[in-house]
């Protein structure tokens, strides 16, 4: 995973708003069903929207989804 020397990936500057707002909200550690009622989606498309950021971000899972999340300062 390249980026900058803050650990943070460039590939966040190229996320959606409301990927980027999903990001956010993995960062607080909510779960697909959280984030589904916070954002108004059903449960199915906020795992989408989860599934499609830790994939731009070559995630390997959530926690370190929340670390980058963190370290962009979106949390």
């Amino acid at each position: 995973m390249s980026g900058n020397a803050a650990g943070v990936p460039a590939a966040v500057h190229s996320l959606t708003a409301r990927e980027r707002e999903v990001l956010a909200l993995v960062g607080e550690g909510l779960t697909n069903a959280e984030i589904a009622e916070r954002l108004f989606l059903a449960e199915t498309t906020a795992k989408t929207h989860v599934h499609r950021v830790m994939g731009k971000l070559q995630a390997r899972d959530r926690v370190q989804a929340a670390l980058i999340a963190n370290r962009a300062g979106l949390v």
